[in-house]
């Protein structure tokens, strides 16, 4: 089919049709699983049903349940698709449906684990496809109280759902892929999963568990690592609220299971009002250590080896929690004692004046801003994302991994540059999709967007990101190597030092919500 224009491949549930666009083949829409809908809901994906016929793949498929997030017009996530509790669906972009058998590279959307989609507007459109020679697929799975809520302890095993489903789709999704992707000219023997966020910290979860081995080959985690997880028994706190909320028992099987979405998400809304007031957390589910499923704690299986054969690329964005700052009314006029007490609920309360100590130490030798606002979004920013990303890379390097580390410092010009090199903001430039309001523009920015993308290319194809464009990439191992992305990308050798050697003082497992 190597010349071919007609978009009809055939794969194991039956045919489907897709759509040629600017020279792309696109399916859209493709359904990896069965509706997880009525007696379902809650539980692992099942396969999904064979067709007959040739099933239309042209448009994206409904995207799982979710409610608008606080801050929205500021957080570049907008939702705008329809919504359904039937949505395992993926979506894929090849330039040829031939034998080339290209690289696949597989992105895991973020949003704090209870927004997003794999057919977000960032992600259409973009470039990778023609500029990489790769097959690209995006996935949807389920989210919040639906696909990450452990209802099995309260519920007596009636229901049997373990608040790792939503991860469970995605390896349903990886299998799907490595079953089919060969018909789209790709190669299921080189898989890639790229993610952002809950997308990245996904991906940590992903190389901790046993039903996920072998089903991808290279990782890059973007801004999440192996951190974000819940355990049981906070898990059966949570969901305990969760029905409180509703007023319903745990026994009372029938009432969960006839939930309409509206009160499902209702629910999940007045449950992440009162955590986010208790605990200052964002999102109330992600997954959860049930001792099965996710056997223990993602970093902890990492370390033992459970990813040793993933080569692994990580990093994170110098500035991530300004964004979260500027929708938190308490941050904007936060003193040294609003500081304190804030970092005592998020680190061991006897290491918080050390913490302080060094991060204003560092920044006042660099002659960053060192007050209460500035010195707790930096530690907010090292806590949730950068020092948790260095941990699975450090994890990777032991296990002879020659993992590789990178540090995005670009700034955004949003709100005359008060987000800074902030969360969400490196997206654009690896889709090649920059938004000007948010990412700049003009030909620096273009050509930080080139490098990024060249980067990712060589490392899905080779596993290292050393390219012509960005030169060599050297792994983070032994002397923490890590590539600057800016206007002037270059490896730095143990950049923000002071700030990253606190956190090897104390015991820590990073494991907090976001």
């Amino acid at each position: 089919m190597g010349g071919n224009t007609e978009a009809i491949v055939n794969i194991k549930s039956g045919k489907i049709e897709g759509i040629l666009e600017d020279g792309i083949f696109a399916f859209k829409g493709v359904p990896y699983a069965a509706p997880p809908v009525g007696d379902l809901r809650w539980l692992p994906p099942r396969h999904v049903a064979p067709w007959k016929g040739v099933r239309p793949a042209r448009y994206y498929g409904t995207i799982s349940p979710q409610n608008e997030l606080p801050g929205g017009e500021v957080i570049p996530i907008k939702i705008e698709e329809p919504q359904d509790e039937d949505c395992l669906f993926l979506n894929i972009w090849t330039k040829g449906l031939d034998n080339r058998r290209r690289p696949v590279m597989i992105w895991i959307h973020g949003g704090a684990f209870i927004i997003g989609s794999g057919s977000e507007a960032m992600y259409r459109n973009s470039n990778i496809v023609t500029r990489g020679d790769v097959v690209l697929v995006s996935i949807n799975y389920r989210l919040g109280a639906l696909g990450f809520m452990n209802l099995k302890e309260i519920t007596g095993g009636k229901i049997p759902a373990t608040g790792c489903e939503g991860l469970l789709d995605q390896i349903a999704a990886l299998q799907w892929i490595r079953d089919n992707i060969e018909a789209f000219g790709g190669d299921p023997d080189n898989i890639t999963v790229f993610g952002e966020s809950a997308g990245g910290m996904s991906i940590g979860g992903l190389m901790a568990m046993p039903l996920a081995k072998g089903k991808f080959h290279k990782a890059i985690l973007e801004s999440g690592a192996a951190n974000t997880v819940c355990s049981l028994e906070e898990s059966v706190g949570i969901t305990a609220k969760f029905l409180d909320i509703l007023g319903i028992k745990g026994n009372d099987t029938d009432a969960l299971r006839s939930l309409t979405v509206a009160q499902i998400l209702d629910a999940q809304q007045k449950l992440g009002i009162y955590l986010m007031k208790k605990e200052g957390r964002l999102t109330p589910h992600q997954p959860v250590v049930d001792g099965v499923v996710m056997p223990e704690i993602p970093i902890e299986a990492i370390e033992k080896g459970s990813a040793a054969d993933v080569k692994t690329l990580a990093g994170t964005n110098l500035e991530e929690f300004k964004l979260f700052a500027v929708t938190d009314p308490a941050l904007r006029n936060v003193d040294e004692k609003g500081m304190i007490s804030r970092l005592k609920r998020l680190i061991p309360p006897e290491q918080v004046s050390n913490v302080i100590a060094a991060y204003r130490k560092a920044r006042e030798r660099r002659g960053e801003g060192a007050g209460p606002k500035e010195i707790l979004i930096a530690i907010q920013t090292d806590l949730m994302f950068r020092i948790s990303c260095l941990k699975l890379v450090e994890a990777q390097c032991r296990n002879n991994q020659p993992a590789y580390n990178y540090l995005f410092i670009w700034k955004s010009p949003m709100m005359g540059g008060a987000l800074g090199a902030c969360h969400a903001l490196e997206i654009g430039f690896v889709f090649g999709n920059l938004d000007d309001r948010f990412c700049g523009s003009g030909p620096d920015a273009k050509a930080l967007s080139r490098k990024m993308q060249d980067a990712w290319f060589a490392f899905v194809r080779t596993g290292n990101p050393s390219c012509e464009s960005l030169g060599k990439w050297e792994p983070y191992c032994g002397n923490r190597a890590t590539m600057i992305f800016d206007r002037e990308c270059r490896i730095e050798l143990a950049p923000y030092e002071e700030e990253r050697a606190i956190w090897d003082t104390f015991d820590m497992l990073f494991t907090m919500p976001i």
